[in-house]
């Protein structure tokens, strides 16, 4: 028994430094890294028999609440209030569009039956969370466009889930009223969004009230949080990922203590649960079952992304005010990924008759799509003209580590090209009484702040405040013109 735990730990140990190692080469060669890890899973099939598909939903579970939670927390709502609507119209009518077309094409292609083919239209309908954050966000690309395409991503899946469950229920219960259903979806989405929001703020008040012994506690407390929020929601038959991305969404466009901490374990624990739910889902498939439908896999591919997918987007976004260009690249920028193989697992766990073959033709189209699509997003929106500003990305995080425990607050603003502080000298500032500037990032340096030191454009300030004089400062730096109005400090 001591040996048997001991090889599985020592595995363990084995594929999460081989996933570091391969997410690592997968960004040299342009892929993303969930190709990688898939193929290191297939690779272990050949040499560990592993089927269990109840194990795989739950850590694919558990991964999607912390991708989606992280995500969540990093996405700036001025970023998304804009595209929010084009983005629900995505995550709604683009998926149902892209079901149903994906859908008769299956029952054809596969010999399925009707209900079986709108359920593999379904599991496919939803862009991928996972894929798009780790693709989308390390791509020079227009805010606009990568804002809607991350929205989209971390709301679409309750709806993918929705329908899955939907058809499944159908195929297993025939005479089941259809309209039940459409009450049944209201109710999913609308305590998903409300319990996201309550508890979005129930979690702010619990973070920055609670006096915690140690600062490690509170990124744990975090993921919990988000944890806690996704079975509530489900305990009310409602959708838990929708809430969980909502309620992230909420907390990380507020302040809170240890802030940075919290940020940086759970970008460390999603990346960690990414290459396990990858890696667990490789292992559940079999290369040579996957030879048996590669002909029907790539036909599906090939509608899928170049058929369903365009036309469920252009018609979500037929009224709006994005050019054809930027349609296209939203169409090829669906990317499949963890959802889709998350949600065949649904069919075999209910022990449907073709459960087998919508499993590995789903994972041959999530393969194909991680393949050709996240491997051109970047040269296509070069060609395309789609590229965006470089992304500047903060060399340095600092955190006071006693912070919680004080009444102070750090506060981080970058400074942005065309500011009236850019040029001038901090003894010429003017800052608000008890307000300190710490610390000066410029690139790679840290630099000590004294009154001659010269602010310039890029720069990253740290300044130190009273937690109660917190948003006087943020109103007087923006009073003072040294920020934008858009911009806010975190």
């Amino acid at each position: 028994m001591g040996e048997q735990v001991d090889n599985t730990i020592f595995l363990l140990a084995f594929l999460l430094v081989t996933g570091v190692l391969t997410a690592k080469f997968s960004s040299r060669l342009g892929l993303p890294s969930l190709v990688f890890f898939i193929a290191v899973g297939m690779i272990l099939s050949n040499y560990i028999y592993y089927d269990n598909a109840e194990l795989t939903q739950l850590i694919g579970t558990l991964a999607l609440i912390t991708i989606l939670f992280e995500g969540g927390l990093q996405t700036k709502w001025k970023d998304i209030k804009g595209v929010y609507k084009p983005a629900l119209s995505l995550a709604t009518l683009g998926v149902l569009a892209t079901t149903i077309l994906v859908g008769v094409a299956a029952k054809y292609v596969l010999g399925v039956s009707w209900l079986e083919g709108f359920l593999f239209g379904a599991i496919v309908g939803s862009t991928d969370a996972a894929a798009v954050f780790a693709v989308i966000g390390n791509q020079n690309i227009k805010a606009r466009l990568s804002s809607t395409l991350e929205a989209e991503s971390g709301t679409n899946d309750p709806m993918a889930i929705f329908l899955t469950v939907a058809f499944l229920q159908l195929i297993q219960m025939p005479s089941l009223n259809p309209a039940s259903l459409v009450l049944d979806f209201f109710w999913q989405m609308g305590f998903g969004l409300l319990a996201g929001l309550l508890l979005g703020k129930l979690s702010v008040w619990v973070i920055n009230r609670i006096d915690l012994d140690s600062s490690g506690l509170y990124p744990v407390l975090s993921i919990a949080l988000a944890i806690l929020t996704y079975s509530i929601a489900t305990l009310f038959n409602a959708s838990g990922l929708l809430a969980v991305y909502i309620m992230a969404v909420f907390v990380g466009n507020h302040d809170l203590t240890y802030r940075h901490s919290i940020i940086r374990f759970n970008e460390g624990f999603a990346w960690m649960m990414q290459i396990v739910m990858f890696i667990f889902l490789g292992w559940l498939v079999f290369a040579n079952e996957l030879i048996d439908v590669i002909w029907e896999g790539i036909l599906l591919s090939l509608l899928l992304i170049i058929v369903a997918r365009p036309v469920g987007v252009f018609l979500s976004l037929a009224v709006g005010k994005f050019t054809t260009k930027e349609k296209l690249f939203i169409s090829w920028a669906g990317l499949k990924g963890a959802v889709p193989i998350v949600l065949a697992t649904y069919p075999m766990v209910a022990g449907i008759e073709n459960s087998q073959l919508i499993f590995n033709a789903v994972f041959f189209v999530v393969l194909t799509s991680a393949l050709i699509q996240g491997a051109t997003i970047s040269p296509l929106a070069r060609l395309l003209g789609l590229n965006g500003e470089k992304k500047v990305e903060s060399a340095h995080s600092l955190e006071l580590i006693s912070i919680g425990k004080t009444n102070n607050e750090m506060m981080e603003i970058q400074i942005e090209e065309g500011t009236k502080i850019d040029g001038q000298q901090i003894k010429d500032l003017d800052l608000a009484e008890k307000t300190l500037i710490t610390a000066v990032i410029r690139g790679e340096k840290l630099i000590t702040p004294l009154g001659d030191t010269t602010i310039r454009a890029l720069d990253t300030l740290y300044i130190l405040v009273p937690k109660t004089s917190r948003e006087e400062v943020k109103a007087f730096i923006r009073e003072k013109n040294l920020l934008p109005e858009s911009e806010n400090a975190n």
